[in-house]
């Protein structure tokens, strides 16, 4: 294959010894799910008609969510990238780099919240990224305006200037100072050379003076001065006022000959914060990010975006390498729109107690997404293709000529001929009008560039008009759209593309155009990332899922239980937001390019909050069984008996052959399965609720959180207490199932063992709900300094039943009633 076709990328099908006996388990289990519902509607309990219809209508829900679940995981594959075929072709030896420019954007609103020390971290990695420097571009947008935030990146980038060239000449990894100097290994490792031992320890020194001076600048910030904050020149600092204040921009590096401490160029770090007013509307996140595409594009037009959140540093250095073999792609590259990485996370406890690595979803749903039509957008870590950002479609494969054939008749070809000739007109109209905005752009570039333009033909204002109308009145951004490999005009100064570039961010800038509808970031749910990838699939675009041996990135994640829950009441939030807009997966989008098992996938992550309804409904039922003496099944005959067993064992079997091709352990399997439990009972409940007031009525609500205690020492976080609304669905289920456990058994005991037969099943029922509720019960116990959490609940649990049942058996009195024996007093 000749060298310049060969592929940067491969696919790696499961090995069919794993695949097959797993799609014939789905195929079984839907077997077994017909006849289950089959026996469970035919066999209704008369004397429990209610328990038995609500506990129906739960299992229907569940079945449908499981299939919608589940299908899209038919078709899972792997990817591998060829990392030295991407430098043979485009960094060839005694020539420039060929590789593309990439933009890269973090996004920060409140210092407070987020520390800018870990954002500093974010950036440093960023700029020490191996990647040709003149190629990157840092982007911080700004959200809070915080002088705070303006200064730590002014400080971050002269610690830069020594951080990087060091990184590269030892190539460490990771490149964040923070977690690089944190690490529990043995530096000197395969690395004897005393110069590096050397300038290992003065770094180290100097990384450890910077954390000086940005905790130094929070601690000033800690107290606002009443005529607020003022600049080094004495100037007011323009975002004193957070809702009202003008756009800001400053270049730190990539301009003015800024360079490192050994001479050599550095990436461009470039501050943002978008223009806020009173009375406009700002849509948080993804206005943030829109503002930061127009700023990139005005500035440096990369063809390619890197977003991350502030606090996912990048944990490999060659991580914008690895998406670029999908991206630049000879072969299939052009259709592709993003390269998604997994999220990795540092410091979760070891046992991952509330599930907060996503383990299932990132190593089993998205590689099974990534064999249809790829996986869903996350929101961090992920390298777009920028022309997918302004709403185009992908470009459509070219079809071979067809062959023509003697055997057929004259007629027949006559035939062919004319449908393919009435075919055809639409495609030239279509080529001519791309022509006609194409033609338009270079009067644009013209312009710009101060060259005089010539008189334009009426169809070419038209087609200006339509632009302007899609992508807003500035004539530089315009230009930039239809650039597929990027750049700026070469003889525009870098100030008048500066006041362009704060003319982009202004807060009006986006009225009446489709920003948020049809190009950038998707307006109308909190969870933006969703709602951008979905509309991009729709367009026939396709992502990609590339997981690397070294995580490309990694974050830091809420490891105690309200924090957690408080994060998955925002998704499922936005979830229900996106059910109620036009956007909704199961009605937009047909007739474009999303492929129904995408289409399933998609209707999954938006419907999901609404299984929180009969999850709370069917986590109650046992308790209810337990308590009144009824069950939602009658008397279990044999036939019964083989049809539940066979639906466990498929259910089991699943998740067994899925771990095994997924590579996923069985704790986390078993505490994503707790976590859906306890995340569907509390945070999906309140997200339903919430979504509904605010589409329905209008009503916006918030649930706060106080933190209550807290603890010292490694993984404190875990055993912090802060009380919320959202704790008290679950803590009601568990103590409901506990009584009815202890009711139960002593009924048992009291009517003696005729009855434990029929208490099997409602026990059974009764104990997976608290099992799964159990790393919940542990974060509301807290930590315990001696005494596990398991020994306290299981001693007051026996301690209840032995009551009972001493009670019940008591040894000092006798079967026939008891012995009055004379004591020799007068009683009288």
């Amino acid at each position: 294959m000749d060298e310049g076709r060969q592929p940067l990328s491969r696919k790696l099908a499961i090995p069919s010894s794993k695949i097959n006996p797993y799609r014939l388990i789905i195929i079984l289990r839907l077997a077994i799910l017909g006849i289950f519902f089959h026996y469970r509607i035919l066999h209704p309990v008369n004397d429990a008609y209610g328990l038995w219809l609500t506990s129906v209508i739960c299992e229907i829900w569940f079945a449908v969510s499981w299939i919608l679940d589940q299908f899209p995981k038919w078709c899972p594959i792997e990817r591998e990238t060829y990392l030295d075929r991407l430098s043979l072709r485009y960094e060839k030896e005694g020539k420039p780099s060929e590789l593309a420019c990439v933009d890269v954007f973090v996004s920060t609103v409140d210092p407070m919240k987020e520390p800018p020390l870990i954002t500093a971290n974010t950036v440093l990695s960023i700029l020490a990224v191996d990647y040709p420097v003149d190629k990157v571009a840092c982007y911080v947008s700004d959200d809070g305006a915080a002088m705070l935030t303006f200064e730590a990146l002014s400080e971050t980038s002269e610690f830069a200037r020594k951080w990087v060239p060091f990184c590269k000449k030892f190539n460490i990894e990771p490149r964040a100072p923070e977690w690089y100097f944190s690490q529990k290994i043995d530096y000197l490792k395969n690395k004897v050379h005393p110069e590096f031992v050397r300038e290992r320890r003065a770094m180290k020194r100097e990384y450890e003076e910077f954390k000086v001076r940005i905790n130094g600048l929070v601690a000033t910030a800690q107290k606002v001065p009443e005529d607020g904050w003022t600049m080094q020149d004495g100037t007011p600092w323009p975002g004193n006022n957070v809702r009202d204040h003008p756009g800001m921009i400053q270049v730190f590096l990539g301009q003015n000959g800024v360079r490192d401490v050994e001479g050599y160029e550095l990436p461009r770090l470039v501050y943002v914060s978008r223009e806020k007013r009173p009375g406009f509307e700002h849509h948080k996140k993804a206005g943030a990010m829109n503002a930061l595409v127009r700023v990139s594009a005005v500035l440096s037009n990369a063809p390619y975006l890197l977003n991350v959140d502030c606090d996912h540093y990048i944990n490999n250095s060659r991580a914008l390498r690895e998406a670029m073999c999908f991206m630049m792609d000879p072969t299939s590259g052009k259709k592709v729109c993003y390269v998604q990485f997994p999220q990795r996370f540092d410091g979760i406890d070891r046992h991952d107690r509330y599930s907060n690595r996503n383990v299932v979803f990132f190593d089993i749903n998205m590689k099974g997404l990534d064999g249809l039509q790829g996986p869903i957008y996350v929101g961090t870590g992920c390298v777009f293709r920028r022309q997918a950002f302004y709403g185009f479609d992908a470009p459509v494969k070219k079809k071979p000529p067809g062959k023509t054939c003697n055997c057929l008749p004259k007629w027949c070809c006559l035939w062919c001929g004319s449908r393919k000739n009435k075919k055809s007109k639409p495609k030239k109209e279509k080529k001519k009008s791309k022509n006609r905005e194409a033609s338009k752009q270079i009067h644009a570039l013209e312009n710009i560039e101060g060259i005089e333009e010539s008189t334009s033909e009426k169809s070419s204002e038209t087609s200006q008009m339509k632009l302007e109308k899609k992508y807003g009145q500035s004539p530089v951004f315009v230009v930039s759209t239809l650039l597929e490999n990027g750049g700026v005009p070469r003889d525009a100064s870098p100030a008048s593309l500066l006041r362009e570039a704060i003319q982009v961010i202004s807060c009006g800038y986006e009225d009446k155009t489709e920003w948020g509808k049809e190009v950038g970031w998707i307006y109308g749910s909190v969870t933006e990332d969703i709602l951008t990838g979905f509309k991009m699939h729709c367009h026939g675009w396709r992502s990609v899922y590339c997981i690397p041996k070294r995580p490309a990135f990694k974050g830091s994640a809420p490891i105690n239980l309200s924090d957690r829950l408080h994060q998955v009441l925002r998704w499922a939030l936005g979830s229900v937001e996106i059910f109620f807009s036009r956007h909704c997966p199961i009605w937009y989008g047909y007739g474009g390019g999303l492929k129904w098992l995408e289409r399933f996938s998609y209707i999954n992550s938006v419907v999901y909050p609404w299984t929180s309804i009969p999850l709370l409904v069917y986590c109650t039922l046992p308790a209810i069984c337990l308590l009144t003496g009824k069950f939602i099944v009658p008397e279990i005959s044999n036939y019964a008996s083989i049809v539940f067993m066979a639906l466990f064992i498929s259910i089991a079997a699943t998740g067994i052959l899925e771990m095994q091709w997924g590579g996923v352990g069985i704790d986390d399997w078993w505490r994503n399965e707790q976590f859906w439990v306890i995340g569907g009972a509390s945070a999906h409940l309140f997200a339903l609720f919430q979504g509904l007031l605010k589409v329905l009525a209008g009503v916006s609500t918030n649930f706060t959180v106080t933190s209550k205690a807290a603890d010292d020492g490694e993984f404190s976080d875990l055993y912090i207490f802060k009380w919320t609304s959202l704790l008290i669905p679950p803590t009601t289920l568990l103590i409901m199932n506990i009584i009815g456990v202890v009711v139960g058994v002593s009924e048992a005991i009291n009517n003696g063992y005729d009855s434990w037969g029929p208490l099997f099943g409602r026990l059974f029922f009764a104990l997976w709900v608290i099992l799964h509720l159990y790393p919940f019960l542990k974060g509301l116990l807290g930590k315990q300094d001696r005494t596990p959490t398991i020994i306290v609940v299981w001693s007051i649990l026996l301690a209840s039943i032995l009551t009972l049942l001493w009670v019940r058996v008591n040894p000092f009195v006798s079967r026939d009633g008891p012995v009055l024996e004379l004591c020799g007093l007068n009683c009288d």
